[in-house]
């Protein structure tokens, strides 16, 4: 069994009671290993005939599933790379499900990185409203960026910004807001030795003054009427309950709701805790909504995009890829024309990192295709694309950058899908495809 903190076990065996050698237990045992499936790209049907070991089904969220710990490196598996799921243990998904995003929706994800939670939302979103997924530390938000990438999200903002100044710029302009909050990591215990060796009270108490700094910022965010959920991945009553408590008698106009999970146990009022034993790693949600005051609702400037200086260009490339019209809201921002979220606010000075679907580079005077526009496509809306089979060898040699032979008659930018779920490019060209999946993102076995 791992060595844990003795003062967190006497507070655990304190919070327990008869339940704590079951606790202890858990800590004998391998992690759970789950993943939750990306309905914007796949099926489910499609995902358990792809995927090399049965998936169980998990009581946090519909879209999430359990698998044995003997199945690998999903990380690796093509249809990782493909975005058609995403890498999760189970109970990490209980947060969004207690939001229940609705389609239209504008949600903020305040502490984002490196994903899990922004594009489950998205995948409820279903390409609908506005996703704004947040992350202070730059390096984190990079993570994150590349996730809502591969998971083919073009309804997202992604920014890097403290959240008292986005929150404040953005007063009131969000229907949802999601706080999983920077916590002391008591509830991965069993799957990070790292969470065990950076723990101590200290750092739990030094968490809580920054949770609810992060709180208040998020209610100021929030519409009335909205809804806001808290979470952490830690068992600390002052990091979880005696957080939202302290944070409702402040603040009155907000209420406690019930989570609706049936995973996990009630905690204090209305709250929920999930613990090893009850079919994942640790951790705590409440949901919170802000009462409805009767003000006129704050109007805020749209987003103005910079003018796209090779807009024909860009259409004229648009049409030879694909059969769909070409969109109507698009910007520029440096090299890259971008296809933009509906409904954005204006954003200056907010640390934007991403906005939309990165579409087009301008290299000269000549345009090319990013990445971002293939993973986000349906696959019949593109001219021209190849499909192969998970295992298939030229699935293995496209993800490791090699060039493919195929037919003589494509021509020109290509899209690439396994099992009909996007995956990435290349340019075709004399019976051969140029990869042009990225470098960054190969395997190299």
């Amino acid at each position: 069994m791992k060595e844990l903190p003795l003062s967190f076990l006497d507070r655990m065996q304190n919070e327990l009671g008869e339940e704590y050698p079951l606790f202890l237990k858990e800590y004998e045992k391998e992690p759970i290993r789950g993943i939750r499936l990306n309905p914007l790209k796949c099926s489910i049907e499609t995902l358990r005939h792809s995927f090399p070991f049965p998936l169980e089904n998990s009581v946090f969220s519909p879209l999430s599933f359990v698998f044995p710990k003997e199945g690998g490196k999903v990380g690796q598996h093509p249809l990782h790379h493909a975005g058609a799921f995403y890498s999760q243990e189970p109970s990490a998904s209980a947060a969004v499900t207690a939001l229940n995003p609705q389609q239209g929706e504008k949600i903020l994800d305040l502490c984002a990185a490196p994903g899990g939670k922004s594009t489950q939302i998205a995948s409820l979103l279903k390409g609908t409203g506005l996703l704004w997924s947040n992350e202070i530390v730059k390096s984190r938000a990079s993570i994150l960026l590349s996730n809502i990438e591969r998971m083919g999200i073009g309804n997202a903002v992604v920014s890097s910004c403290r959240p008292e100044q986005l929150c404040k710029a953005l007063e009131g302009f969000f229907d949802c807001v999601l706080v999983d909050a920077p916590c002391s990591g008591e509830g991965m215990f069993r799957k990070d030795d790292r969470a065990i060796e950076e723990w101590s009270p200290e750092h739990s108490q030094s968490c809580a003054v920054r949770q609810r700094a992060i709180l208040e910022s998020a209610a100021t965010a929030l519409r009335p009427g909205g809804r806001l959920v808290y979470s952490t991945c830690t068992f600390s009553p002052e990091e979880n309950e005696n957080t939202v408590l302290a944070f409702l008698e402040k603040h009155p106009s907000f209420e406690l709701l019930d989570t609706g999970l049936s995973g996990g146990r009630p905690s204090m009022e209305k709250m929920r805790r999930i613990y090893p034993m009850d079919g994942g790693e640790g951790h705590f949600v409440a949901l919170l909504r802000k009462k409805a005051d009767g003000d006129t609702p704050k109007r805020f400037s749209a987003y103005m995009p910079q003018p796209v200086l090779m807009k024909k260009d860009a259409e004229s490339l648009w049409n030879e890829i694909m059969k769909i019209p070409f969109p109507s809201y698009i910007g520029q921002s440096g090299q890259y024309i971008y296809i933009l979220p509906q409904n954005m606010p204006d954003s200056r000075g907010l640390g934007i990192l991403r906005a939309g679907i990165q579409a087009f580079e301008i290299k000269g005077k000549r345009l090319e295709p990013c990445h971002h526009l293939f993973t986000s496509a349906l696959p019949d809306s593109l001219r021209n694309r190849i499909n192969f089979a998970w295992n298939a060898p030229e699935t293995a040699a496209f993800l490791r950058g090699e060039e493919l032979d195929i037919s003589q008659s494509l021509k020109g930018w290509t899209g690439v899908s396994i099992e009909n779920v996007m995956l990435g490019f290349g340019k075709a060209s004399g019976g051969k495809l140029k990869n042009r999946y990225p470098k960054g993102l190969r395997n190299h076995v």
